[in-house]
């Protein structure tokens, strides 16, 4: 099969990412054999590429926001057929067994792998997952819509719960990306007033149209104190300028797997009155479920932009530079 592979990690320009022949993957005896339709476009991948996050597996293929249908599956597999749609998510596997596993939190379970990191994932002709961490998905919405569901929703959905928004508050999303523009309109739904700080013009005119109070750049001070506020941006410098703009006992959850250094905080203007930090580390199988059940409800849509599969490497450049809004998905044209 033909499949992106991560030969040099480095900056996406210099073209470290290349398009490569790889062997079809053979399921483990719990995993399936997924053939890729649509694997939405993630600012992790974008980390993965560039050597932000150390690498785990040399030559790696990225995509973990995968859209695809059963082609094959190991012999311990049950409950799965072939032809039968299927998403493909970021947390790939854990032990199931930890202490962190045993109380809900397998996001932090120190044996959890990750698709598209630790194992090829889904910038290929086909894919593979172990059966219990598929996602069984909704009827009626297209493989392109679904796609960043699979993480940008999921993670946007655990970033919002992390922030500790009261009902009917004033929530601040910094960047307006594929997740937070997700995000954005499940709080909107629940009642929240919505503030957008961010870079692009482009987003910005998304955030309005989407129902945001306010849209501004993203070191620009929102019209009111925030009772939460979500970065989603990987910019270390924003952190400050976010907690400065909530309201006493707010909560700041920075939603990044990657973040650039943070600058000294200032105890009295940046954290006193009882503000709050709140880290979001990947996700549960369990946000996944209560997601996609919430995005169903409130008919909750992301804003699209498709690639042929084979100018993958064009779309991860697109995100670095801002030139679209919304999510990118990449359509297998292999």
């Amino acid at each position: 099969m033909r499949a992106w592979s991560v030969v040099t990690p480095g900056p996406v320009e210099e073209n470290g990412l290349r398009l490569v022949e790889k062997p079809v993957p053979v399921p483990g005896g719990d995993e399936l054999l997924v053939k890729v339709r649509a694997c939405g476009v993630c600012r992790t991948d974008l980390h993965v590429t560039e050597g932000d996050l150390p690498v785990h597996l040399a030559g790696v293929t990225p995509g973990h926001e995968v859209v695809g249908v059963v082609a094959g599956s190991g012999a311990g597999v049950v409950g799965f057929a072939t032809g039968d749609r299927v998403g493909v998510a970021w947390l790939r596997r854990t032990d199931g067994v930890c202490g962190y596993c045993s109380r809900g939190a397998e996001n932090l379970c120190t044996a959890s792998r990750y698709t598209g990191w630790d194992a090829d994932g889904g910038y290929a002709e086909y894919t593979t997952v172990p059966a219990a961490f598929a996602h069984r998905l909704p009827d009626g919405v297209d493989d392109v819509a679904l796609a960043p569901m699979l993480c940008a929703g999921i993670i946007g959905y655990r970033a919002l719960r992390r922030a500790a928004l009261p009902p009917g508050g004033r929530l601040g999303l910094y960047g307006f990306g594929g997740s937070a523009h997700l995000c954005a309109q499940l709080a909107l739904a629940e009642g929240a007033t919505v503030h957008v700080m961010t870079r692009g013009a482009a987003a910005r005119r998304l955030a309005l149209g989407l129902g945001a109070a306010s849209a501004q750049d993203a070191y620009a001070a929102p019209p009111e104190p925030l009772d939460s506020a979500i970065l989603f941006a990987p910019v270390g410098d924003l952190v400050p300028v976010a907690l400065r703009a909530l309201d006493r006992g707010g909560t700041l959850s920075i939603a990044g797997i990657h973040l650039s250094d943070t600058p000294p905080l200032h105890y009295e203007s940046d954290l006193f009155y009882e503000k709050q930090i709140r880290s979001v580390t990947s996700n549960t199988r369990e946000d996944a479920r209560e997601f996609l059940t919430l995005a169903a409800r409130h008919g909750i849509h992301a804003t699209t932009h498709t690639y042929p599969l084979t100018r993958a490497d064009e779309a991860l450049r697109d995100l670095k530079a801002g030139r679209f809004d919304g999510a990118a998905v990449l359509v297998n044209d292999l």
